[in-house]
């Protein structure tokens, strides 16, 4: 008589052995934080680089410094370069009005659009690490799991008087479940991380590129 075994995969993942299920489940809950950091972190960055964009394009036309530092210090959603902006010409301003030297009232713009430059790339840079961890952790974690079923399927063979495949071939397959879901978790973790770490770096040139050249406008108005 032939014995049907169930070799689905919540089958599978219901027979494993305690420390592969609680692997899987731990993979199961990294993937399920990468993904959730990667959407917000896709629409945390593709608003930076909207922002950006719509802010050079204001800060060119070439209109008054003073009415746009108005217009961007009023805006309470004010981010990456209205924020630089902000911040440097809020001191180019303050120093002006105390009748400062022109070397220390550019000097100490450009400290506070280092500053404000620094808080912006740390924000966008938050969790960045994580996303690396997960995808260099998460395949050998289900490695683990994979090596720790395939353990306990051969030590189930010395049970068995005669080895055949189908008393095999369950233990090997809910083991390779685990090596299959780490995969899963570190391959759009993975993905993700290189793909926000090049924007943020492309932000950042941006970034700094603002502040030399306002901060070169600013040496013309001292």
């Amino acid at each position: 008589m032939n014995v049907h075994t169930d070799l689905s995969f919540v089958a599978l993942i219901a027979q494993a052995s305690i420390i592969v299920q609680a692997v899987m489940a731990l993979l199961a809950g990294l993937s399920l934080w990468s993904w959730w950091q990667i959407f917000l972190k896709h629409f945390q960055i593709s608003r930076a680089i909207r922002d950006t964009d719509v802010f050079e394009n204001e800060f060119w036309k070439g209109g008054d410094l003073a009415e746009l530092f108005q217009r961007t210090s009023s805006s309470s959603d004010a981010g990456g370069l209205a924020h630089l902006f902000a911040s440097g010409f809020r001191e180019f301003a303050k120093h002006r009005k105390q009748g400062s030297n022109a070397a220390v009232t550019l000097d100490s713009a450009r400290r506070a659009m280092r500053a404000a430059y620094q808080r912006e790339i740390d924000v966008l840079e938050a969790h960045l690490a994580g996303l690396a961890t997960v995808g260099s952790v998460s395949p050998y974690i289900g490695l683990f799991g994979t090596v720790w079923g395939i353990m306990n399927a051969f030590r189930g063979l010395a049970n068995v008087s005669q080895a055949t495949l189908a008393s095999v071939a369950p233990g090997i397959a809910e083991a390779l479940i685990a090596t299959a879901i780490g995969l899963f978790a570190a391959i759009p973790a993975v993905v993700a991380y290189n793909r926000y770490t090049h924007d943020v770096d492309r932000l950042a040139v941006r970034y700094e590129t603002f502040i030399e050249e306002f901060s070169n406008i600013l040496q013309r108005q001292a």
